[in-house]
């Protein structure tokens, strides 16, 4: 159910560290401020299991790393009016794309086999499997907003959310930080 007046907006963390997510909490007070015209709809800190329809703003944090994730991001942006890259992950691939020189093969090895110190365990059930390359969000879905940054500042997040709740496109000069 639509909660009265308040936009609906999810945050979603793919490939990453989470820093986008931690930024948004460093927006502290400014929470309590926006709590009065948001609807946090989806996001790691709620229990929501299935990407809500009619999501007003989402704010993506991550690349694009696993089939999973690219299927999903399809779902998001079906459901979704204004699409945000949040963080250098999502907006370039950022340090994930380190794998990207290298073939599967070899990083599987190296993460499962190579640097394992105990029972080998390749992982075969209930993964997704990797894509060849790590992307940008933009490489699979279009994308409204890009905020950089690794982790985005507060400020450039509460700034960005403040401008689209208000209708209007947020004026961000470098989308590459």
């Amino acid at each position: 159910m639509r909660e009265r007046n308040k936009a609906r907006v999810a945050t979603v963390w793919l490939d990453g560290c989470s820093g986008c997510h931690m930024s948004i909490f460093d927006m502290d007070d400014r929470l309590l401020e926006l709590k009065d015209r948001i609807e946090l709809v989806y996001s790691p800190l709620v229990d929501a299991k299935d990407y809500p329809k009619d999501v007003d703003v989402a704010l993506v944090e991550g690349c694009i790393g696993n089939e999973e994730q690219r299927k999903f991001a399809h779902t998001m942006r079906a459901s979704t009016k204004t699409f945000v890259s949040l963080g250098d992950c999502a907006v370039t691939s950022n340090i994930v794309a380190y794998r990207n020189p290298f073939k599967m093969h070899d990083v599987i090895h190296r993460a499962f086999i190579e640097n394992s110190e105990g029972e080998i365990v390749l992982p075969q059930e209930d993964v997704p499997p990797l894509l060849p390359f790590a992307v940008p969000i933009h490489e699979i879905i279009d994308v409204d907003v890009y905020i950089p940054g690794c982790p985005p500042s507060a400020d450039l997040i509460h700034y960005t959310l403040v401008e689209l709740l208000e209708g209007r496109h947020p004026d961000i000069k470098n989308r590459f930080g």
